[in-house]
């Protein structure tokens, strides 16, 4: 009996590709996990390529979200605009719930990070 099926996005991120890849080279929803390992095992030459460009110092196709106040996490393509954050947090969560800047800090709140995020950046002043 065949194991539960994968959507398009888990199977590319787990191949950490983006999902437009996965669409264009036919891994839609619907592949098993033994599918997926089997191609991981033995990838194929538009993988091997995708996996030796990334190494060369560009950006990660998938971005891990984890919220500093409850730890809900979700993967997210990262964006160019995505400075480098101090802290994560879900957009529910009050700023008194986040650790305080330090005093010779200045903090900042971006919106539109993930499906639910607040990005916070403290820059010494």
């Amino acid at each position: 009996m065949p194991g539960p099926t994968l959507t398009a996005r888990e199977v590319a991120q787990r191949l950490d590709i983006p999902l437009e890849m996965a669409t264009r080279h036919g891994l839609d929803s619907g592949m098993s996990e033994e599918s997926l390992t089997a191609l991981e095992q033995d990838p194929p030459a538009w993988l091997v390529q995708s996996r030796a460009n990334r190494k060369k110092g560009a950006r990660p196709v998938w971005a891990t979200l984890t919220c500093v106040v409850c730890g809900f996490t979700e993967s997210a393509r990262p964006k160019k605009w995505w400075p480098e954050f101090t802290y994560l947090s879900c957009r529910t969560h009050a700023p008194q719930d986040l650790p305080a800047a330090a005093s010779d800090q200045h903090r900042t709140e971006i919106e539109g990070v993930g499906s639910r995020f607040i990005g916070i950046v403290d820059v010494t002043v």
